[in-house]
């Protein structure tokens, strides 16, 4: 099903790009993790396309929690 999710997703990282950056990503506490490619990808997206958090296409999930893991990313 993710699969499925993923083509209808305008921008995302490749695998080999996100080897380059997963040791800056926080270990999980207990709790499942959300999928860090799509999140990075969608970031990206948001700030090359000059986009508000509330416009990020639906494909890359809940806009509220782009925008948290990219404040704790731009806080660190």
């Amino acid at each position: 099903i993710m699969e499925v999710l993923l083509m209808d997703v305008p921008f995302l990282l490749s695998d080999a790009q996100m080897r380059q950056i997963e040791t800056f990503f926080p270990l999980s506490q207990g709790i499942p993790r959300v999928d860090d490619q799509r999140i990075v990808s969608a970031i990206i997206y948001v700030i090359k396309h000059g986009l508000m958090w509330c416009d990020v296409p639906n494909a890359y999930g809940r806009n509220k929690t782009i925008y948290s893991d990219e404040l704790q990313v731009a806080t660190r």
